[in-house]
Protein backbone atom coordinates (compact mmCIF):
# COMPACT_ATOMS: atom_id res chain seq x y z
CA UNK A 1 0.00 0.00 0.00
CA UNK A 2 1.02 3.50 -0.57
CA UNK A 3 1.77 5.88 2.34
CA UNK A 4 -1.21 8.12 2.44
CA UNK A 5 -4.56 7.89 4.17
CA UNK A 6 -6.29 9.88 2.09
CA UNK A 7 -9.13 7.31 1.34
CA UNK A 8 -9.85 5.89 4.41
CA UNK A 9 -13.27 7.36 4.17
CA UNK A 10 -13.97 5.70 1.28
CA UNK A 11 -12.41 2.56 2.49
CA UNK A 12 -14.25 2.92 6.09
CA UNK A 13 -17.41 2.99 3.44
CA UNK A 14 -17.00 -0.19 1.36
CA UNK A 15 -15.69 -1.70 4.90
CA UNK A 16 -19.32 -0.99 6.45
CA UNK A 17 -20.89 -2.38 3.11
CA UNK A 18 -18.53 -5.63 2.96
CA UNK A 19 -20.85 -8.39 4.85
CA UNK A 20 -17.68 -10.90 4.88
CA UNK A 21 -15.57 -8.23 6.37
CA UNK A 22 -18.45 -7.62 8.91
CA UNK A 23 -18.62 -10.76 10.13
CA UNK A 24 -14.82 -11.60 10.61
CA UNK A 25 -14.29 -8.24 12.53
CA UNK A 26 -17.15 -9.80 14.68
CA UNK A 27 -14.27 -12.10 15.78
CA UNK A 28 -12.49 -9.62 17.76
CA UNK A 29 -15.52 -9.18 20.20
CA UNK A 30 -15.89 -12.62 21.21
CA UNK A 31 -12.21 -13.64 20.39
CA UNK A 32 -9.32 -11.36 21.34
CA UNK A 33 -11.10 -9.34 23.67
CA UNK A 34 -12.36 -11.62 26.24
CA UNK A 35 -8.87 -14.02 25.85
CA UNK A 36 -7.23 -10.77 26.83
CA UNK A 37 -9.61 -10.22 29.42
CA UNK A 38 -9.01 -13.65 31.49
CA UNK A 39 -5.14 -13.70 30.66
CA UNK A 40 -5.14 -10.12 32.49
CA UNK A 41 -7.18 -11.41 35.36
CA UNK A 42 -4.87 -14.57 35.85
CA UNK A 43 -2.04 -12.64 37.12
CA UNK A 44 -2.58 -11.00 40.12
CA UNK A 45 0.58 -8.54 39.35
CA UNK A 46 -0.63 -7.77 35.86
CA UNK A 47 -1.01 -3.93 36.14
CA UNK A 48 2.12 -3.66 38.08
CA UNK A 49 3.80 -5.23 35.64
CA UNK A 50 2.57 -2.66 33.03
CA UNK A 51 3.80 0.37 35.14
CA UNK A 52 7.27 -1.85 35.40
CA UNK A 53 7.01 -2.05 31.48
CA UNK A 54 6.35 1.13 30.65
CA UNK A 55 8.81 2.78 33.02
CA UNK A 56 12.01 0.71 31.87
CA UNK A 57 10.57 1.77 28.31
CA UNK A 58 10.98 5.07 28.77
CA UNK A 59 14.15 4.87 30.56
CA UNK A 60 15.80 2.81 27.29
CA UNK A 61 14.43 5.62 24.80
CA UNK A 62 15.94 8.09 27.14
CA UNK A 63 19.38 6.35 26.70
CA UNK A 64 18.27 4.66 22.69
CA UNK A 65 21.96 5.68 21.94
CA UNK A 66 23.81 3.98 23.98
CA UNK A 67 21.65 0.81 24.50
CA UNK A 68 21.66 0.49 20.42
CA UNK A 69 25.33 0.81 20.37
CA UNK A 70 26.01 -1.94 23.15
CA UNK A 71 23.94 -4.01 21.44
CA UNK A 72 25.93 -3.14 18.08
CA UNK A 73 29.08 -4.40 20.38
CA UNK A 74 27.52 -7.53 21.20
CA UNK A 75 26.42 -8.11 17.94
CA UNK A 76 30.00 -7.44 16.57
CA UNK A 77 31.57 -9.39 19.30
CA UNK A 78 29.39 -12.63 18.13
CA UNK A 79 30.57 -12.37 14.77
CA UNK A 80 27.36 -10.67 13.39
CA UNK A 81 27.08 -7.28 11.51
CA UNK A 82 24.59 -4.06 12.19
CA UNK A 83 23.67 -2.19 9.66
CA UNK A 84 22.36 1.55 10.08
CA UNK A 85 19.61 2.86 8.40
CA UNK A 86 17.96 6.02 8.17
CA UNK A 87 15.40 5.39 5.93
CA UNK A 88 13.26 2.73 4.16
CA UNK A 89 15.61 2.84 0.44
CA UNK A 90 19.01 2.46 2.52
CA UNK A 91 17.09 -0.26 4.35
CA UNK A 92 15.89 -2.27 1.09
CA UNK A 93 19.19 -1.29 -0.50
CA UNK A 94 21.32 -2.71 2.05
CA UNK A 95 19.13 -5.79 2.38
CA UNK A 96 19.42 -6.28 -1.06
CA UNK A 97 23.11 -6.08 -1.15
CA UNK A 98 22.98 -8.99 1.17
CA UNK A 99 20.87 -11.27 -1.24
CA UNK A 100 23.22 -10.77 -4.23
CA UNK A 101 25.98 -11.63 -1.83
CA UNK A 102 24.88 -14.39 -0.95
CA UNK A 103 23.34 -15.57 -4.58
CA UNK A 104 20.07 -15.83 -3.11
CA UNK A 105 17.21 -16.53 -5.79
CA UNK A 106 14.64 -17.21 -2.90
CA UNK A 107 14.03 -15.78 0.29
CA UNK A 108 11.87 -16.53 3.17
CA UNK A 109 10.66 -13.94 5.59
CA UNK A 110 8.83 -14.21 9.08
CA UNK A 111 5.93 -11.70 9.61
CA UNK A 112 7.47 -8.31 9.77
CA UNK A 113 6.00 -5.27 10.20
CA UNK A 114 8.73 -3.09 9.66
CA UNK A 115 9.36 -4.91 6.14
CA UNK A 116 5.47 -3.94 5.31
CA UNK A 117 6.56 -0.09 6.10
CA UNK A 118 10.07 -0.32 3.76
CA UNK A 119 7.48 -1.94 1.32
CA UNK A 120 10.34 -4.75 0.52
CA UNK A 121 8.54 -7.64 -1.03
CA UNK A 122 7.88 -5.67 -4.37
CA UNK A 123 11.47 -4.47 -4.18
CA UNK A 124 12.87 -7.44 -4.12
CA UNK A 125 10.84 -9.15 -6.87
CA UNK A 126 11.59 -6.21 -9.26
CA UNK A 127 15.19 -7.39 -8.64
CA UNK A 128 15.10 -11.07 -9.15
CA UNK A 129 14.67 -12.34 -5.43
CA UNK A 130 11.26 -14.01 -4.39
CA UNK A 131 10.45 -13.45 -1.16
CA UNK A 132 8.37 -16.27 0.50
CA UNK A 133 6.31 -15.27 3.22
CA UNK A 134 5.94 -18.34 6.04
CA UNK A 135 3.75 -16.81 8.75
CA UNK A 136 0.17 -18.30 7.46
CA UNK A 137 -1.84 -15.22 7.33
CA UNK A 138 1.12 -13.94 5.59
CA UNK A 139 1.26 -16.23 3.33
CA UNK A 140 -2.65 -16.54 2.66
CA UNK A 141 -2.37 -12.58 1.51
CA UNK A 142 0.73 -12.70 -0.47
CA UNK A 143 -1.21 -15.62 -2.75
CA UNK A 144 -4.06 -12.06 -2.92
CA UNK A 145 -1.46 -9.78 -3.19
CA UNK A 146 -2.74 -7.56 -0.18
CA UNK A 147 -1.56 -5.99 2.87
CA UNK A 148 -1.88 -6.99 6.08
CA UNK A 149 -5.04 -5.76 7.70
CA UNK A 150 -4.14 -6.59 11.12
CA UNK A 151 -0.70 -6.81 13.13
CA UNK A 152 -0.72 -9.88 14.56
CA UNK A 153 -3.43 -11.73 12.36
CA UNK A 154 -2.75 -10.48 9.05
CA UNK A 155 -5.65 -12.18 7.19
CA UNK A 156 -8.50 -11.76 9.62
CA UNK A 157 -10.52 -10.23 7.09
CA UNK A 158 -10.49 -13.42 5.20
CA UNK A 159 -12.80 -16.33 5.67
CA UNK A 160 -11.92 -20.40 4.70
CA UNK A 161 -13.70 -19.74 1.71
CA UNK A 162 -11.09 -16.74 0.83
CA UNK A 163 -8.20 -19.32 1.85
CA UNK A 164 -9.37 -22.35 -0.66
CA UNK A 165 -9.77 -19.96 -3.68
CA UNK A 166 -6.59 -18.75 -3.26
CA UNK A 167 -4.27 -22.26 -2.47
CA UNK A 168 -6.35 -23.93 -5.39
CA UNK A 169 -5.45 -20.40 -7.46
CA UNK A 170 -2.00 -20.74 -6.63
CA UNK A 171 -0.92 -24.03 -6.12
CA UNK A 172 -1.28 -25.47 -9.71
CA UNK A 173 0.92 -28.82 -9.23
CA UNK A 174 -1.88 -30.06 -6.74
CA UNK A 175 -4.71 -32.19 -8.10
CA UNK A 176 -8.04 -29.75 -8.81
CA UNK A 177 -10.31 -32.25 -7.47
CA UNK A 178 -8.52 -31.97 -3.86
CA UNK A 179 -10.70 -30.92 -1.23
CA UNK A 180 -10.21 -27.71 0.70
CA UNK A 181 -13.59 -27.60 3.16
CA UNK A 182 -11.53 -27.89 6.57
CA UNK A 183 -8.85 -26.05 8.30
CA UNK A 184 -7.07 -28.97 8.90
CA UNK A 185 -6.72 -29.58 4.48
CA UNK A 186 -5.99 -25.99 4.51
CA UNK A 187 -3.21 -26.13 7.01
CA UNK A 188 -2.03 -29.37 5.75
CA UNK A 189 -1.60 -28.03 2.19
CA UNK A 190 0.15 -24.99 3.40
CA UNK A 191 2.77 -26.72 5.44
CA UNK A 192 3.34 -29.17 2.62
CA UNK A 193 4.43 -26.22 0.43
CA UNK A 194 6.06 -23.63 2.80
CA UNK A 195 8.02 -26.65 3.64
CA UNK A 196 9.73 -26.66 0.49
CA UNK A 197 10.37 -23.51 0.07
CA UNK A 198 12.34 -23.67 3.94
CA UNK A 199 14.77 -25.77 2.36
CA UNK A 200 15.03 -24.03 -0.98
CA UNK A 201 15.73 -20.57 0.81
CA UNK A 202 19.10 -18.84 0.36
CA UNK A 203 18.37 -16.26 3.05
CA UNK A 204 16.14 -15.91 5.74
CA UNK A 205 14.20 -12.61 6.95
CA UNK A 206 12.91 -11.82 10.15
CA UNK A 207 11.28 -9.12 12.15
CA UNK A 208 12.20 -8.43 16.25
CA UNK A 209 9.94 -8.54 18.94
CA UNK A 210 12.81 -7.33 21.31
CA UNK A 211 16.93 -6.79 21.07
CA UNK A 212 18.71 -7.11 24.49
CA UNK A 213 21.17 -4.62 24.51
CA UNK A 214 23.14 -6.63 27.28
CA UNK A 215 23.49 -10.20 25.25
CA UNK A 216 23.69 -8.82 21.57
CA UNK A 217 20.30 -11.19 21.15
CA UNK A 218 17.52 -10.95 19.40
CA UNK A 219 13.80 -12.19 20.72
CA UNK A 220 11.11 -13.39 18.22
CA UNK A 221 7.81 -14.86 18.96
CA UNK A 222 5.37 -16.87 16.83
CA UNK A 223 2.59 -19.53 17.54
CA UNK A 224 3.71 -21.24 14.38
CA UNK A 225 7.62 -22.38 14.30
CA UNK A 226 8.19 -20.49 11.11
CA UNK A 227 10.90 -17.78 12.39
CA UNK A 228 12.82 -20.54 13.62
CA UNK A 229 12.84 -21.90 10.39
CA UNK A 230 13.44 -19.25 8.56
CA UNK A 231 16.34 -18.26 10.72
CA UNK A 232 18.41 -21.66 11.19
CA UNK A 233 17.98 -23.20 7.71
CA UNK A 234 19.23 -20.69 5.12
CA UNK A 235 22.85 -19.78 5.29
CA UNK A 236 21.88 -15.74 5.65
CA UNK A 237 19.92 -14.68 8.67
CA UNK A 238 19.00 -11.05 8.50
CA UNK A 239 17.00 -8.95 11.08
CA UNK A 240 15.30 -6.70 10.00
CA UNK A 241 13.67 -4.05 13.04
CA UNK A 242 13.03 -0.39 14.39
CA UNK A 243 15.56 0.88 16.70
CA UNK A 244 12.68 1.49 19.07
CA UNK A 245 12.88 -2.30 20.08
CA UNK A 246 15.77 -2.20 22.19
CA UNK A 247 15.77 -3.13 25.88
CA UNK A 248 18.70 -3.07 28.45
CA UNK A 249 18.60 -6.34 29.88
CA UNK A 250 17.20 -10.21 29.43
CA UNK A 251 15.22 -9.56 33.07
CA UNK A 252 13.56 -6.43 31.03
CA UNK A 253 12.96 -9.09 27.92
CA UNK A 254 11.19 -11.38 30.36
CA UNK A 255 9.18 -8.56 31.70
CA UNK A 256 7.57 -7.35 28.33
CA UNK A 257 7.28 -10.43 27.17
CA UNK A 258 5.00 -11.93 29.90
CA UNK A 259 2.79 -8.84 28.44
CA UNK A 260 3.41 -9.19 24.92
CA UNK A 261 1.37 -12.58 24.67
CA UNK A 262 -1.45 -12.13 27.39
CA UNK A 263 -2.05 -8.95 25.53
CA UNK A 264 -2.10 -10.20 21.93
CA UNK A 265 -3.80 -13.45 21.78
CA UNK A 266 -4.84 -14.16 25.64
CA UNK A 267 -2.05 -16.79 25.90
CA UNK A 268 0.66 -16.72 28.83
CA UNK A 269 3.32 -16.94 26.76
CA UNK A 270 3.43 -17.37 22.83
CA UNK A 271 4.01 -21.13 21.97
CA UNK A 272 7.59 -20.07 20.55
CA UNK A 273 9.83 -17.83 22.14
CA UNK A 274 13.35 -17.79 20.57
CA UNK A 275 16.70 -15.78 20.91
CA UNK A 276 18.86 -15.72 18.97
CA UNK A 277 22.70 -14.26 18.76
CA UNK A 278 25.22 -14.46 15.98
CA UNK A 279 25.86 -17.24 13.29
CA UNK A 280 26.65 -20.47 13.40
CA UNK A 281 29.56 -21.33 16.31
CA UNK A 282 31.66 -24.07 15.86
CA UNK A 283 30.29 -27.33 17.25
CA UNK A 284 26.28 -25.74 16.50
CA UNK A 285 24.65 -28.16 14.70
CA UNK A 286 22.38 -25.74 12.80
CA UNK A 287 22.45 -22.39 12.36
CA UNK A 288 22.82 -19.57 9.45
CA UNK A 289 26.51 -18.46 8.48
CA UNK A 290 25.97 -15.18 8.52
CA UNK A 291 24.03 -12.44 11.05
CA UNK A 292 22.77 -9.27 9.49
CA UNK A 293 20.91 -7.06 11.79
CA UNK A 294 19.10 -4.18 9.86
CA UNK A 295 18.38 -1.43 12.24
CA UNK A 296 15.89 1.23 11.11
CA UNK A 297 15.10 4.40 11.73
CA UNK A 298 12.46 5.90 9.40
CA UNK A 299 11.35 8.82 11.08
CA UNK A 300 11.59 7.04 14.94
CA UNK A 301 14.62 9.32 15.92
CA UNK A 302 12.23 12.61 15.06
CA UNK A 303 9.47 11.44 17.56
CA UNK A 304 12.64 11.43 20.52
CA UNK A 305 11.63 14.04 22.77
CA UNK A 306 8.47 15.39 21.87
CA UNK A 307 5.38 14.79 22.60
CA UNK A 308 5.22 11.38 20.29
CA UNK A 309 7.68 9.65 22.24
CA UNK A 310 5.43 7.52 23.78
CA UNK A 311 4.22 5.68 21.09
CA UNK A 312 8.21 4.48 20.51
CA UNK A 313 6.95 2.29 23.47
CA UNK A 314 4.47 0.51 21.18
CA UNK A 315 5.40 -3.40 21.13
CA UNK A 316 2.70 -4.58 18.56
CA UNK A 317 0.70 -6.53 20.67
CA UNK A 318 -2.92 -4.93 18.68
CA UNK A 319 -4.36 -4.70 21.73
CA UNK A 320 -5.78 -1.24 20.75
CA UNK A 321 -6.92 -2.42 17.21
CA UNK A 322 -9.01 -5.29 19.31
CA UNK A 323 -10.87 -3.09 21.43
CA UNK A 324 -11.27 -0.46 18.82
CA UNK A 325 -14.62 0.45 17.62
CA UNK A 326 -13.65 2.36 14.84
CA UNK A 327 -11.18 -0.62 13.51
CA UNK A 328 -13.83 -3.02 14.90
CA UNK A 329 -16.21 -1.40 12.07
CA UNK A 330 -13.86 -0.65 9.28
CA UNK A 331 -10.92 -2.95 9.57
CA UNK A 332 -7.36 -2.72 8.48
CA UNK A 333 -7.10 -1.65 5.18
CA UNK A 334 -9.14 1.26 5.58
CA UNK A 335 -6.49 2.95 7.06
CA UNK A 336 -4.57 3.32 3.83
CA UNK A 337 -1.04 1.87 5.24
CA UNK A 338 0.75 -0.69 7.34
CA UNK A 339 -0.32 0.23 10.99
CA UNK A 340 -3.83 0.82 11.72
CA UNK A 341 -6.46 1.20 14.49
CA UNK A 342 -5.23 3.67 17.06
CA UNK A 343 -1.72 2.88 17.35
CA UNK A 344 -1.42 3.21 13.40
CA UNK A 345 -3.29 7.01 13.44
CA UNK A 346 -1.03 8.31 15.54
CA UNK A 347 2.55 6.28 14.29
CA UNK A 348 1.84 6.83 10.67
CA UNK A 349 1.74 10.65 10.42
CA UNK A 350 4.97 10.17 12.56
CA UNK A 351 6.82 8.39 9.76
CA UNK A 352 4.93 9.30 6.53
CA UNK A 353 3.92 13.21 7.49
CA UNK A 354 0.58 14.65 8.49
CA UNK A 355 -0.08 15.95 5.42
CA UNK A 356 -0.40 12.21 3.74
CA UNK A 357 -2.31 10.97 6.82
CA UNK A 358 -3.99 13.67 8.43
CA UNK A 359 -7.08 11.91 8.46
CA UNK A 360 -6.06 9.02 10.78
CA UNK A 361 -6.08 10.67 14.02
CA UNK A 362 -9.78 11.67 13.26
CA UNK A 363 -10.59 7.87 12.37
CA UNK A 364 -11.04 7.37 16.61
CA UNK A 365 -14.38 8.25 18.94
CA UNK A 366 -11.54 8.94 21.46
CA UNK A 367 -13.17 6.51 23.67
CA UNK A 368 -10.17 5.90 25.60
CA UNK A 369 -9.94 1.75 25.67
CA UNK A 370 -7.49 2.25 24.10
CA UNK A 371 -5.07 3.49 26.46
CA UNK A 372 -6.81 1.27 28.90
CA UNK A 373 -5.72 -1.97 27.61
CA UNK A 374 -2.46 -1.03 25.91
CA UNK A 375 0.12 -2.87 27.77
CA UNK A 376 3.22 -0.33 27.64
CA UNK A 377 0.39 2.28 28.83
CA UNK A 378 0.87 4.41 25.91
CA UNK A 379 -1.17 7.55 25.83
CA UNK A 380 -2.82 6.86 22.39
CA UNK A 381 -6.47 9.63 23.18
CA UNK A 382 -3.66 12.35 24.52
CA UNK A 383 -1.17 11.64 21.62
CA UNK A 384 -4.48 11.94 18.84
CA UNK A 385 -5.84 15.17 20.15
CA UNK A 386 -2.54 16.43 19.36
CA UNK A 387 -2.63 15.09 15.63
CA UNK A 388 -5.68 16.97 15.27
CA UNK A 389 -4.52 20.21 16.89
CA UNK A 390 -1.39 20.09 14.57
CA UNK A 391 -3.92 19.21 11.40
CA UNK A 392 -5.98 22.42 12.58
CA UNK A 393 -3.21 24.84 12.48
CA UNK A 394 -2.08 23.73 9.09
CA UNK A 395 -5.25 24.70 7.90
CA UNK A 396 -5.46 20.26 6.74
CA UNK A 397 -9.22 20.00 7.28
CA UNK A 398 -12.00 21.36 4.53
CA UNK A 399 -13.05 24.77 5.75
CA UNK A 400 -16.33 23.49 6.07
CA UNK A 401 -14.69 21.21 9.19
CA UNK A 402 -12.94 23.84 10.39
CA UNK A 403 -15.66 26.74 10.54
CA UNK A 404 -17.55 23.91 12.33
CA UNK A 405 -14.44 23.91 15.28
CA UNK A 406 -14.46 27.78 15.33
CA UNK A 407 -18.43 28.45 15.24
CA UNK A 408 -18.02 25.42 18.43
CA UNK A 409 -15.19 27.14 19.98
CA UNK A 410 -17.16 30.36 19.83
CA UNK A 411 -19.61 29.11 21.94
CA UNK A 412 -18.24 27.24 24.19
CA UNK A 413 -16.37 30.80 25.52
CA UNK A 414 -19.99 31.89 25.99
CA UNK A 415 -21.61 29.28 28.50
CA UNK A 416 -25.01 30.96 28.99
CA UNK A 417 -25.49 30.85 24.88
CA UNK A 418 -23.52 27.55 24.71
CA UNK A 419 -26.49 25.80 27.37
CA UNK A 420 -29.18 27.72 25.22
CA UNK A 421 -28.17 26.56 21.89
CA UNK A 422 -27.58 22.71 23.76
CA UNK A 423 -31.31 22.91 25.26
CA UNK A 424 -32.98 23.74 21.90
CA UNK A 425 -31.19 21.09 20.11
CA UNK A 426 -32.05 18.24 22.31
CA UNK A 427 -35.22 19.82 22.45
CA UNK A 428 -35.66 19.78 18.70
CA UNK A 429 -34.02 16.54 18.31
CA UNK A 430 -36.70 14.87 20.96
CA UNK A 431 -39.59 16.48 19.13
CA UNK A 432 -38.28 14.85 15.59
CA UNK A 433 -37.57 11.58 17.66
CA UNK A 434 -41.06 11.12 18.08
CA UNK A 435 -42.34 11.25 14.88
CA UNK A 436 -39.25 8.51 13.98
CA UNK A 437 -40.13 5.94 16.59
CA UNK A 438 -37.18 7.07 19.08
CA UNK A 439 -34.54 6.67 16.81
CA UNK A 440 -32.83 8.35 13.38
CA UNK A 441 -32.52 6.10 10.04
CA UNK A 442 -31.59 9.54 8.64
CA UNK A 443 -30.32 13.25 10.00
CA UNK A 444 -28.57 15.91 8.27
CA UNK A 445 -24.58 16.09 9.30
CA UNK A 446 -25.26 12.62 10.29
CA UNK A 447 -25.20 10.87 7.30
CA UNK A 448 -21.58 9.13 7.99
CA UNK A 449 -23.15 7.69 11.24
CA UNK A 450 -26.63 6.78 9.92
CA UNK A 451 -25.47 5.13 6.93
CA UNK A 452 -24.38 2.01 8.79
CA UNK A 453 -26.52 2.00 11.95
CA UNK A 454 -29.26 4.40 13.66
CA UNK A 455 -28.49 7.18 15.66
CA UNK A 456 -30.11 6.76 19.13
CA UNK A 457 -32.31 10.07 20.00
CA UNK A 458 -32.07 11.86 22.70
CA UNK A 459 -33.43 11.18 26.54
CA UNK A 460 -34.26 13.86 28.77
CA UNK A 461 -32.67 17.17 29.25
CA UNK A 462 -29.03 17.85 28.36
CA UNK A 463 -26.07 16.90 31.14
CA UNK A 464 -25.72 20.44 31.88
CA UNK A 465 -28.97 21.78 33.11
CA UNK A 466 -29.21 18.95 34.88
CA UNK A 467 -25.98 18.76 36.97
CA UNK A 468 -27.14 22.85 37.54
CA UNK A 469 -30.39 21.73 38.77
CA UNK A 470 -28.61 19.38 40.89
CA UNK A 471 -26.86 22.33 42.26
CA UNK A 472 -29.78 24.17 42.80
CA UNK A 473 -31.21 21.44 45.42
CA UNK A 474 -31.07 22.50 49.23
Amino acid sequence: MLPTSHAFREGARRALDDAALQQALGMLKTGFRVKRGVAARRMPEFEQLRDVARDLKNHTLDNLDLYLEAFEAKVVEQGGKVHWCRDAASARQVILDICRAAGARTVTKSKSMVAEEIALNPFLERHAVEPIETDLGEYIIQLRDEPPSHIIAPAIHLNRRHVADAFMANHRDLPPERPLDEPRQLLDEARAVLRQRFLAADVGITGANLLIAETGSVALVTNEGNADLTMTLPRVHIVLTGIEKVVPTLDDAMTVLRLLARSATGQEFSSYTTFVAGPRRPGDLDGPEQFHVVLLDNGRSNMLGGEFQDMLRCIRCAACLNHCPVYGAAGGHAYGWVYSGPMGSVLTPALVGLEEAHHLPNASSLCGRCEAVCPMRIPLPKMLRHWREREFERHLPPLRARAALRLWAWLARRPALYRLFADAGMAGLAWLARRRGGRFAKLPLAGGWTRARDLPAPQGRTFLSQWAAGKRRP
